[in-house]
């Protein structure tokens, strides 16, 4: 569709919910207008316009958290929008991945989903803090050695639990794996959002030819 086709409000603005691609957690609410639209479609990157500054602002310019677009989509009425995003770094101002947070209203039935990303955090947490008795205080302690010791040893685990045809000791075998490539990606400084980018960018390879490449 034609972006003449949305309907903006009489502030000349259109509502805009921003969503996290791969979880479809909606990270933010906020309002552009036609300029900032445009500018969004043509650089691929969210750009909004402030309501309270009355100007444009670029999701990510200062703070560093910029929302690569994968798709934009208008609801029937055509005057709100669906962005998913691959973003990098938190989505809120106050550092949290969605400005989402709090709730009003909660049955219980809604729980927090466990992610890779939260034991990534908290894994960063354990490594700043270094509570003692702590099993990641200890890998981190031995420091990188030590850690690509453990992921080479449960590399091996996963090999075995596979041989065995064992889903439930190769579960458990992938789980540890996860666990201490995690901390390996703390210890250097890798984030989660670099690997997941990595691996998006890959859609678009002849994954045939580049294997046949790195042969």
């Amino acid at each position: 569709m034609d972006i003449n086709e949305l309907k903006f409000d009489d502030n000349g603005l259109i509502p805009a919910v921003v969503q996290d691609f791969y979880t479809n957690e909606v990270l933010t609410v906020a309002y552009m207008n036609k300029e900032s639209l445009e500018i969004s479609l043509c650089e691929k990157k969210t750009c909004f316009f402030s309501r309270s500054r009355k100007t444009l602002w670029r999701k990510g310019e200062t703070s560093g958290g910029i929302q690569h677009i994968v798709s934009i989509k208008t609801d029937c009425d055509r005057d709100s929008l669906v962005i998913k995003v691959i973003k990098e770094g938190p989505a809120c101002h106050l550092g949290t991945e969605s400005c989402f947070s709090d709730f009003l209203f909660n049955s219980g039935d809604e729980k927090k989903e466990f992610s890779l990303k939260e034991l990534y955090n908290l894994l960063s947490e354990r490594k700043r803090i270094r509570p003692e008795g702590s099993y990641t205080t200890y890998l981190f302690d031995k420091g990188r050695e030590k850690i690509l010791k453990k992921v080479g040893e449960e590399c091996s685990e996963v090999i075995i639990g596979a041989m065995k045809d064992s889903r439930e000791e190769t579960i458990y075998e992938i789980s540890d794996l996860c666990y201490h490539v995690l901390v390996l990606m703390n210890e250097m400084n890798i984030s989660v959002d670099e690997v997941k980018n990595e691996l998006s960018s890959r859609h678009i390879i002849d994954k045939k030819s580049k294997q046949e490449t790195m042969k």
